[in-house]
């Protein structure tokens, strides 16, 4: 069997257990997102951030995705988060198997929103269906505004896209103009939200948003 084949049939199973996935969250009307980034973007900030804007009512789990530890599920369960600790080793990705297994050990019945916290990577995740219904990109400024030029697949798997850290634009030299022209390539239509996980800004914008269209 040639290497493309192999590739094709594992993303292909991954897609068959993603729509079994997307299936138990619809039977429990729960809105599932996956959430992607550079390492240190901010994913875990944005969450926790977004847990103290949601409405009352509004209850969110989070499954965790890391190489290695137990940081930051710690500090989602700290804030009284339902969260499920996912550790890959050397995997670079979350995968539909994984979060099929994480389902069972949250409180699906009780929740609305299920945050999926994927592994810190602009590549692989982008690749891998989980069974969610709507895909977050997080950039930041420290990392640059070429991002979208060097990560199309990332990118263009975006639903929403969030620049974190935009209260340090200035320090980083960050344009947000050349940012936007990269995305609005890939899809021209997708939202852009500049956000500050330390000021709060943009993330009143974000959540409205996110409500709007779950």
């Amino acid at each position: 069997m040639k290497k493309v084949d192999v590739i094709q049939a594992i993303l292909s199973d991954n897609n068959a257990v993603a729509e079994e996935n997307r299936k138990v969250l619809d039977g429990v009307g729960v809105f599932g997102i996956n959430v992607m980034a550079s390492p240190g973007a901010g994913k875990t900030s944005m969450i926790l951030e977004t847990f103290t804007r949601l409405p009352e009512g509004t209850k969110l789990c989070v499954v965790e995705g890391d190489l290695a530890s137990s940081l930051d599920a710690e500090l989602i369960a700290n804030k009284g988060i339902p969260v499920v600790q996912i550790n890959t080793g050397g995997g670079c990705h979350l995968d539909a198997s994984m979060i099929r297994n994480a389902l069972p050990r949250l409180p699906l019945d009780e929740i609305q929103i299920l945050m999926v916290e994927n592994v810190g990577n602009l590549v692989c995740p982008a690749n891998f269906l989980l069974g969610t219904h709507l895909n977050v990109v997080v950039a930041s400024t420290p990392e640059g505004h070429d991002k979208p030029f060097k990560y199309p697949g990332m990118f263009n798997a975006a639903d929403v896209v969030l620049i974190n850290k935009f209260d340090l634009s200035e320090v980083f030299d960050f344009d947000l103009e050349y940012f936007s022209s990269g995305v609005r390539m890939l899809k021209p239509d997708v939202p852009i939200i500049p956000i500050s996980c330390r000021t709060g800004a943009g993330l009143d914008e974000w959540v409205e948003w996110l409500l709007e269209n779950r």
